[in-house]
């Protein structure tokens, strides 16, 4: 069984990988691009899945699993690069939408799940 990890494991074992190189990180500005374009990619395999533009025999077979990974992979990248802890910033996250938005969707009560 594989042991789960954190975010900040996940971005220590990226930093491990991007350090190896003499041209380590990207700049925010290149990032960003490719941030882009992975958004772009999963955007083509959802709209392959689940949208009426089925894919060609002859195109790749990529999946919404990897195009998540690989925007995962990015987003910590820019995380790294610009010294931001992803754990702190997904906390400050999940405050705003707690507070912010506590009332703003219908909430499940015991009998939604029961059915």
């Amino acid at each position: 069984m594989k042991e789960e990890k954190s975010l900040a494991d996940i971005q220590r074992e990226v930093d491990q990988y991007i350090c190896q190189f003499k041209e380590g990180y990207f700049s925010p500005l290149a990032l960003l691009a490719r941030m882009s374009e992975e958004v772009g990619e999963l955007a083509r395999e959802v709209n392959h899945e689940f949208g009426e533009k089925k894919k060609k025999a002859t195109e790749a077979d990529n999946s919404i699993e990897l195009e998540l990974g690989d925007i995962l992979f990015i987003t910590v990248c820019f995380a790294n690069s610009l010294g931001i802890d992803l754990t702190k910033a997904h906390d400050q996250v999940m405050h705003k939408f707690n507070t912010r938005d506590a009332d703003r969707w219908t909430k499940i009560d015991a009998t939604d799940k029961e059915s």
